[in-house]
Formats: C-alpha cells, structure tokens, sequence
C-alpha cells in the first residue's frame, strides 16, 4: 500500500479525489505475526485506527463484556425511576404510557422496541407516526393532542424531538409528561421536557454519542428492566423480565439503515442483532424478507437495499405508520398483509422517484447548478417524500453537497417548503441548517452532518441559496470543494478469488459508517464487453492490463454519468482506472467475484510503486 502519489487522482470522472489510507508497516509486521492474520486484514485494521489492544474486541464482541452501562447515559437514572413507578402503578391494559416516533427505519425500530417492552408489562400503548407528506418531521401539536385523546398521560418520543421546543411545550401544557429519546444534534438550550436522554448532550460523558435512537431506546429499556426487577414488578406479577436479547434484531437493523458509525458498541449491536435475526422470530422482518425475496439469513446489505428501503417506502406514500407497526405485531397473518402493502408502497416509491430524479437531474444540467458550490434544486412536481433520496443520487453523481426542496400544502391553503440535503465531508448540513435557521431564513432545520432536513417559507429560496453559497465559499477558503473518495488499497482482477472476498466479509464485516466496506482499486484495466442493463446500469468485463482473467463490472446507475459514458463511448481505445468494491455472486449453485465501481478515471495517471492487496 502507497500514499496518493502512487495514482494522483485529483478530479476523477465522477468529480472526486481519491486519496489512497496509509498503515504504518511496523504495526501490519506485528499483527501478521502474532494475530496470524492475512497481511491485508493487519492492514485494513491499522488504517481503520483499530489499536492492537482492541482487535479481539473488534472480530469478536460480546454481550456480556461488552454491553454498556445505560445509567452512564444523563438523564438515565431518573428516567428510569420515573417511568418504571408508573408502570407498576398502572393497570394491566392501560394506555397511560404513548409513544412518539419518527417515520424512518430509525425511528420504526425505536417504537417496535417500545411497544414490545410495554406490552410486555402489560400496557397497550398508542403509538404515533407522523405523516412524512402532511406533517413533517418532529412531534406537534395534532401529535400530541392524538396520543392524549387515546388516554396517554406520558408520553415517549424517540428518533426526534430534540430540538422541537414549541410543539413539546404545547404538549406540557395539554397536561403531558414528555420524555425525548434522541440521538440528532441538540441545541444549546434543550426542550422543556421531563425527561431528555441523548448521548449528543454537552452534559453526557457516557461516549455513546454513536448510538442511533434504536440504540438510545434499547438501552432506556435494559435500564427499565433493571429498575422493574429491583422494584419487584416481576416477581409481585409473576412474570418473566423483558426478553431484551430476543428484541436485539431491532436494534440491529435500526443501527445498519440510520447510517450511524459501525464501531464501538454499535458494532456488537449489529452483530448480536443480526445473529437474532438469522433465527426470523420477528414476524416482521421475517415477512420483509419473504416479499424481498431474501432466502438466507439476512445480512446488514440486506438492511440496507432490501428491507429498510421497504419500511421507509410507507411514509413517503402517505402510510408511515405501517414500518412501527409491521415490527411490532406478532401474528403472522398481520405481518404478511402489511408487508405485502410495503411492497407495493415501494413499488411505488421507484417510479415516482425515477419520474423526480430525471426531472432534478435536467434541472441541475439546464441551469448549471452543478457549477455552483452546493446544487439546491427545487420543482412544485416533486414528492416530498423522496428528496432526502435524490439529494442523495445528486450529491454523488456531481460530488458535492446537494439539496432537494420540495413543496406542500398545509391545511390553511399556505404553501411551504420541505427540503433534505445530503453532504459532503467538510460541509455539516445539521450546522448550516441551524446557522441559516438563525438568520431567519428556515422554520426550522437540523438533522447531522452528512444528512439534514428543513421548512422554509418558499418566498425564502432564493435567499436561502444565495445564502448557503456564500456560507460555502467561507468555509472553504476560496478553495473548490471537492468530494474525496478514501480507499484502502489497490487489487487486481487475477487477484479478486472467492477465498479473498470471503476473508474480507468475515474479518472485517459487518460494514457501514465508521467501517465502511473496503473501497479498492484497479488500476489500468481493459474493458472487453460492455453493455447496458434495464437502460441504467453499465455492465462490463474487465481485465487487468496485461490480460488473463476477466471479471464482471457492473456501475448501477451509472448509465447517465460522465463516467458510464466514458466507458460506453471510450472503452475500446482507454483503459481505466476503476474504484469499487468486491461481492459475491451467486447464481445456480455457483459463486463468483464481482467488482461495483463506485467511481473512475482515465489510464493517463503514472503508477509508482503500486503494492495491490491481490
């Protein structure tokens, strides 16, 4: 493995940097030899800053050594009190006790993981899931309002709240008691509720700022169980203490889809999550699964491109309670119904999202707003509930920070626009948001630093764009922008065998942020058939430079990049330099390697001293 001078990529056809991870040498020798590990493992985990100490930890963590203290949480011990004296004075059926949530994969694990600890107590609480189209994000007035109509005197919001001071004091004063289960960004004055827990706060030292709520909300029920049975609600009633193990396929798939850092703690969530769901006894995710057409164990890539995609595909069509719902039934029948709506919610979702993202992307071509230091886009065409996902295929089709405004009509006959933005490293959407919110061009707007959401009134757009190009220009120092694609080590297609991606998978899985699957690169190879799939995904063979062995290459939507059309159009005479990642692929009993470019440019680059995994 060399530095960045071993391929300067500076601009590549997809408009990024690539910059190539160092490892010190000294610390790969020493890990080879007494962890007897493959050299590109010892590598991959000194350039991820796993200290030597912590490697057993990291292949293998477990609940008993390494399950946090949740009363190192602020806010933990009392929230804990309070909420378990009330349900030990409640009676068997009550409704006293309401939960609050957000629509996203997030926020519909953090309710299922409540309603099951709940009902498991013997509450029946109402649960509600704000509308995506017509409510937005956060609790609000009709909210809370709803949840006390259907009995509830406390209420629990999770995955949102953090920073909604009016609609949390509107339901103090219809007489509710309010506890915020947070993981978003808070301010520094935080709402007046009764209880906040957030390992985000200025105040907490616990250092499980990485939790997503599903982890805040777990940890909160772990600290409730502990109470229960110290208090002898258990044992008065007879019943067995909360199956917390049982709930942790949850909170797995919650962490892998919020796109929270995959280390720490988090990391043994996904692993022992997972592990549980490979046993399908949530009848939910078992139904997903059969409608995904996922036939093994579920992996955390299928979280992330089957059945999370499923559950949020609810909310952007008017249905957002269906996600909270479907993971907290335990009949079978139920699960199947609603599973088969979310299929076909998301069916939904691909066309209309086809039909928008077209739409934004000539936008963005017509107008050159990909020109400018952060490409806001906006059409009264477009569904609210799929800007956060075209922000998105815009961010990393032009590699810079990008926004999709989109527009609603609120009950009064007002108008009002709902953006999401997606980022770039460099640039934190959650700081800008606030920082435009302060100036009086946002309702209101937050989220985290790679991913954000705002209101604004649309008779502000304009300032709010001109606004946000400057607040970038600032920030960087008359310097473009670019986008910088960290990989870890160059490979080769003679190289890329079934055995090396299987040592990869195992080692260093599960992936995600803070342990991203491993981006290699292929330097100089010679595209031999290519073809387009399903009119918008390049598919090609590939050899390293010299010949020999071909692979298959597939660029998934790339059919309408600079890079895919460079390869369509220039393959024949230029070879390539191409950035991916390795799968496995199965088909009829036989196993094969792949490569999923992410990125490329062309073979004009010298190579120096180039040392390839593979």
């Amino acid at each position: 493995m060399t530095g960045s001078s071993a391929l300067n990529v500076t601009k590549s056809l997809g408009g990024k940097s690539w910059r190539f991870f160092e490892a010190n040498e000294d610390d790969v020798t020493r890990i080879v030899q007494t962890k007897q590990l493959p050299e590109f493992i010892a590598r991959l985990l000194c350039q991820r800053g796993i200290a030597y100490d912590a490697i057993d930890e990291f292949f293998n963590p477990t609940l008993r050594d390494n399950f946090p203290d949740p009363f190192s949480m602020v806010g933990m011990e009392e929230l804990a009190n309070d909420l378990s004296d009330r349900i030990i004075a409640v009676e068997a059926g009550s409704a006293s006790i309401g939960i609050l949530a957000d629509f996203d994969v997030d926020g519909a694990t953090s309710a299922a993981i409540l309603t099951r600890f709940l009902r498991h107590c013997g509450l029946n609480p109402p649960v509600y899931i704000p509308d995506r189209l017509n409510e937005g994000y956060g609790p609000s007035d009709k909210s809370f309002a709803s949840l006390k109509e259907q009995g509830a005197e406390f209420v629990i919001i999770a995955d949102c709240g953090i920073t909604a001071h009016e609609p949390i004091a509107a339901g103090r004063d219809m007489g509710l008691d309010i506890a915020v289960l947070d993981h978003h960004e808070p301010e520094d004055t935080l709402p007046n509720a009764n209880h906040i827990v957030n390992p985000k706060r200025s105040d907490d030292s616990s250092g499980l700022d990485m939790l997503a709520a599903c982890g805040v909300s777990f940890m909160v029920c772990v600290a409730l169980n502990k109470k229960l049975r110290e208090k002898g609600f258990y044992k008065e009633r007879d019943i067995p203490e909360a199956p917390m193990k049982s709930w942790m396929d949850l909170l797995g798939l919650g962490t892998v889809c919020d796109m929270v850092p995959l280390q720490g703690v988090n990391r043994l969530f996904v692993k022992a999550g997972f592990d549980q769901m490979a046993h399908h006894a949530n009848e939910g995710i078992k139904a997903l699964c059969e409608v995904g057409n996922v036939t093994k164990a579920p992996t955390p890539t299928d979280a992330g491109w089957t059945i999370g995609p499923r559950i949020n595909a609810g909310s952007r069509v008017h249905r957002s309670d269906l996600g909270a719902k479907l993971l907290s039934t335990t009949d079978s029948e139920e699960a199947q119904s609603i599973a088969m709506a979310l299929e076909e919610c998301n069916e939904e979702r691909k066309a209309i999202q086809s039909k928008m993202m077209k739409t934004a992307s000539d936008k963005t071509e017509i107008t050159n707003l990909y020109m400018k230091p952060i490409i806001v886009v906006d059409d009264e065409s477009f569904h609210p509930g799929l800007s956060g996902l075209v922000a998105g295929r815009l961010k990393e089709r032009y590699g810079k920070p990008a926004i999709c405004v989109t527009y609603a009509e609120m009950p009064d006959g007002t108008i009002e626009g709902r953006g999401s933005g997606r980022s770039v490293k460099g640039v934190s959407m959650a700081e800008m948001f606030i920082a435009a919110r302060d100036e009086g061009l946002l309702v209101k707007g937050g989220g985290h630093a790679m991913a954000g959401g705002f209101t604004i009134n649309p008779d502000k757009l304009d300032a709010f764009r001109n606004y946000l190009y400057s607040y970038i220009e600032n920030i960087s120092q008359d310097n473009e922008i670019v986008e910088e694609l960290e990989i870890d080590s160059f490979a080769t297609v003679r190289g890329a065998r079934p055995d090396f991606v299987k040592l990869l998978t195992d080692n260093m899985g599960p992936f995600g942020m803070g342990n991203p699957e491993p981006m290699f690169a292929l330097s100089g190879v010679r595209v031999h058939q290519i073809d387009v799939l399903k009119e918008k995904h390049v598919r090609a063979m590939v050899s390293d430079a010299e010949g020999g062995t071909r692979m298959k290459v597939m660029f998934f939507g790339g059919v309408d990049t600079e890079l895919g059309q460079a390869m369509l159009k220039k393959s024949r005479v230029m070879p390539f330099h191409l950035v991916g990642q390795f799968q496995m692929n199965s088909w009829q009993g036989r196993e094969s390697v792949e490569f999923h470019i992410k990125d490329g440019a062309y073979a004009i680059e010298q190579k120096e001293n180039i040392k390839e995994a593979v």
